[in-house]
């Protein structure tokens, strides 16, 4: 895990590895910023839901576990987090690397199959 120190306090960016252990563990809630089409075509089980485009930190659950961001690549989760940050000024994390680094690293996830258009784990 690396942190980096903004002017609304530090952000953390995790390695798919450390996300998919605390995910496991339950210890994180991981939320997807990307695009309904982009969760539709590839998922990581047990990850939120909540579109960058429709993002309001007001509505983010609130049950004591840290937050964790993940988009595509890395680029809108740091955003979302930051803002997150400056109107929350809790600690917050992103997943570096995003969705591409979740499937490079070997971790489990949910495809559309696109001979039958139906769900499929892959990965892990």
């Amino acid at each position: 895990m690396e942190t980096e120190q903004t002017e609304h306090g530090a952000l953390e960016t995790w390695t798919p590895q450390e996300v998919a252990e605390a995910l496991s563990d339950r210890r994180i809630v991981l939320v997807d910023v990307r695009t309904p089409q982009e969760y539709v075509h590839d998922r990581i089980p047990g990850a939120l839901l909540f579109p960058m485009q429709e993002f309001d930190a007001s509505c983010l659950p609130d049950g004591g576990k840290p937050l964790v961001f993940h988009c595509g690549s890395g680029k809108r989760s740091e955003l979302v987090a930051k803002k997150v940050m400056a109107a929350t000024g809790g600690p917050v994390a992103h997943m570096g690397g995003g969705m591409a680094g979740w499937k490079d690293s070997g971790q489990r996830y949910i495809t559309t199959d696109p001979a039958t258009g139906a769900p499929k784990e892959t990965g892990g």
